[in-house]
């Protein structure tokens, strides 16, 4: 309300509504440009998000480097399985044989015999 009072102020009843008039004009006139710009640059490049998309993109970039880490994720899994599954060994029949997993021999234990002697027992 202030900022209208100081404006009708400074500019008086008279000149006011040719203000309004030419922001108006100015404002219909740089959306033309905006919708001009952006259809040139749709026609160059097609496969382009939506202004939509990429305003919540612009406000939010890490949701949008989290849902590109999910779908490389997603990717390399599908990959993972698909590879394992063409490197599983068949049987005869033709169904996956389950190689029992392997296992590691357990490490000796040192012997007293094996140990330097301990200096603080003299």
């Amino acid at each position: 309300m202030v900022i209208v009072a100081v404006v009708l102020l400074l500019l008086g009843p008279d000149k006011l509504p040719e203000v309004a008039h030419k922001l108006g004009s100015s404002w219909r006139a740089l959306k033309r440009l905006q919708e001009r710009v952006e259809s040139e640059v749709r026609e160059a490049i097609p496969d382009l998000p939506s202004t939509g998309d990429i305003a919540r993109i612009a406000r939010s970039p890490v949701n949008l480097l989290n849902s590109l880490a999910d779908r490389v994720d997603a990717k390399e899994e599908a990959e993972n399985a698909k590879a394992a599954e063409s490197e599983a060994p068949t049987s005869p029949v033709g169904e996956p044989v389950i190689e029992p997993p392997v296992v590691a021999p357990p490490t000796p234990r040192p012997d007293s015999s094996m140990l330097p002697p301990d200096p603080s027992m003299n």
